[in-house]
């Protein structure tokens, strides 16, 4: 008996079997998600953490650069890790300026690259009037006087780095007393507030 067209179009699909699911679609789009997220992640900076400082707590507007990094806790004075004085020895001392800071931070002022700045007037390169010096972050246990970062500031300001921010550890804003300004004040201790 011959089938009809109908019958021979429906025998033809029920042999066809199962389809087969095609994961390239679904790869192309993990991949691009993968790609999207390793770019997008590294926005983030941590600061290298050290167990004997101890940060004071703030909600944090700003996010932390990378900068030269100063850490003071109750036994030292490090500048990238490197012992550079002891903080027992400044509670004495009577000058602002701490010479063993200072001269650390000239030297890696010198390893510094600064990149001048085209003057408009004649075509010539400086580092212009309003160059806002280098940067630095002091991180500071929270039982440190503020005596101490004080002279610590001076020398940083006297050495060419007046770009000065203090790391604090971010804590979720949970009083809404506090005005976005006073929070600022925590953060940073530059002299354009930013």
């Amino acid at each position: 008996m011959k089938k009809s067209a109908r019958a021979k179009r429906m025998d033809r699909n029920h042999k066809r079997g199962t389809t087969k699911l095609s994961l390239v679609s679904l790869m192309d789009i993990f991949t691009i998600l993968v790609f999207f997220l390793m770019l997008n992640a590294s926005d983030v900076q941590v600061l290298q953490r050290d167990d004997s400082v101890e940060l004071p707590k703030s909600t944090v507007k700003t996010p932390a650069k990378e900068t030269l990094l100063l850490m003071i806790n109750a036994n030292n004075i490090l500048l990238q890790g490197k012992p550079v004085a002891k903080t027992a020895d400044l509670y004495a001392q009577q000058d602002y300026t701490i010479q063993a800071l200072k001269e650390e931070l000239l030297y890696q002022a010198s390893r510094t690259v600064r990149t001048p700045v085209k003057s408009t007037d004649d075509n010539t390169e400086d580092l212009g009037d309003d160059d806002p010096g280098l940067s630095i972050t002091i991180m500071g246990d929270k039982s440190v006087p503020y005596e101490i970062l004080k002279k610590i500031m001076q020398t940083s300001a006297e050495a060419g780095y007046t770009n000065i921010a203090l790391a604090v550890e971010n804590q979720l804003e949970a009083n809404s007393d506090i005005a976005p300004a006073d929070a600022e004040a925590d953060v940073n201790v530059d002299g354009d507030g930013s």
